[in-house]
């Protein structure tokens, strides 16, 4: 599976479990969906996103 497809899979999953969770739980996990859209916006900029170096401790391709 490549990279790109893996980042988007587990940003799409941090949304929504952030959401879930505000339902269920309480409406500050609001704040994980706010800090995963945060993050993509400025990984476009800066070119630089953690979940790649992550990934690539792990040595994923």
């Amino acid at each position: 599976m490549k990279r790109e497809y893996i980042i988007r899979i587990v940003a799409g999953s941090m949304v929504l479990a952030g959401i879930s969770l505000a339902y269920f739980v309480s409406i500050e996990w609001l704040l994980l969906p706010a800090f995963v859209g945060v993050n993509l916006i400025q990984s476009s900029f800066t070119k630089f996103c953690p979940l790649e170096k992550i990934l690539d401790q792990l040595n994923i391709k």
